[in-house]
């Protein structure tokens, strides 16, 4: 949210009343390798941690509804915003690789036994690589909507990923060149909300303008969002989405797939026939028709109930 310092408006502060969300009971920064990861909590802290992972051009603010749901329920949901989104750090170059290795940062911090993974959408590919990174740690594993699919599961030579590298960092480079002292276009609280609708279009107004406020800071001139405009859509690095459905089969320990049937924007258009062959033995898929991407924000009842049950 703004920083107490600003003014807000009276429509400003309806807008950051939302029914049912709750913001962290902690916040702490993790350092990793000279970038600082903000890291936020829900619930008890002397409680059995479940790391979580928010999706791209998201931030952990988008869990302040869900969190705290499993947090009452007797768990300390612990969360990150990842670099270049929210309260954490910029930096000169994002990548699938330097994502994985702050996620170990913020697992490092945490007591060192076994505990639940759970992430969307990107999350959700990233925890599935961590599991793989990281067995020792990972004691069940939560995937909501993160199962990225188009039924070709293809693989390439290791010539071709260096060739694929180059080009990725070419075109990097040349974007970032582009945006030297850019800043996101600033707006009101409806303008920024209106702006995220479009790739949101399932949620609700009410939930875009709060997110605002949480995913936002006002300064002199309107509401920018927390995300660094050099982050681009479509990648992290030379990697393909579709290649986390390769990590799946690998997974060691009970595995919960949920999969929101409605297209939208922001999904990945997974069927279950994609899902099905790549399940770890015992792993279990949930299929929510008349649901979007944005599975634990459009119906989070429904999925807190759905992922309690399964770490019981």
């Amino acid at each position: 949210m703004a920083p107490p310092s600003v003014d807000l408006t009276d429509t400003e502060q309806a807008a950051a009343r939302y029914p049912g969300a709750r913001r962290p009971d902690r916040r702490r920064v993790v350092e990793a390798a000279g970038v600082a990861l903000s890291v936020v909590e829900w619930g008890d802290v002397d409680a059995p941690p479940l790391l979580t992972a928010h999706g791209g051009f998201d931030f952990a603010g988008t869990l302040d509804v869900f969190a705290p749901m499993l947090a009452d329920a007797g768990w300390r949901v612990v969360s990150w915003d990842q670099r270049g989104h929210g309260d954490s750090a910029w930096t000169h170059l994002y990548s699938w690789e330097a994502d994985l290795r702050d996620a170990s940062a913020v697992i490092a911090s945490l007591p060192p036994t076994p505990m639940p993974f759970l992430g969307h959408s990107k999350g959700g590919s990233m925890v599935m690589h961590l599991a793989n990174l990281a067995p020792h740690r990972v004691s069940a594993l939560v995937n909501l909507d993160g199962l990225p699919s188009d039924g070709t599961m293809t693989d390439v030579a290791d010539h071709e990923r260096t060739r694929r590298l180059r080009d990725e960092m070419d075109a990097w480079l040349a974007h970032r060149r582009t945006l030297v002292d850019k800043q996101r276009r600033p707006g009101t609280i409806e303008e920024l909300a209106e702006r995220r609708g479009r790739m949101n279009p399932r949620l609700s107004t009410e939930w875009l303008r709060y997110l605002v406020t949480v995913g936002a800071t006002k300064d002199d001139d309107g509401w920018r969002w927390k995300l660094d405009p050099t982050m681009r859509m479509g990648g992290f690095g030379p990697w393909r989405p579709e290649w986390s459905m390769l990590r799946l089969p690998g997974i060691g320990v009970p595995f919960l797939g949920v999969l929101g049937m409605d297209l939208e924007v922001m999904g990945w258009g997974t069927q279950p026939r994609h899902v099905l062959p790549y399940l770890p033995p015992g792993g279990r898929l949930e299929v929510l028709e008349g649901v979007g991407h944005f599975v634990h924000i459009e119906q989070p009842h429904q999925v807190a109930d759905l992922v309690l049950e399964f770490l019981s």
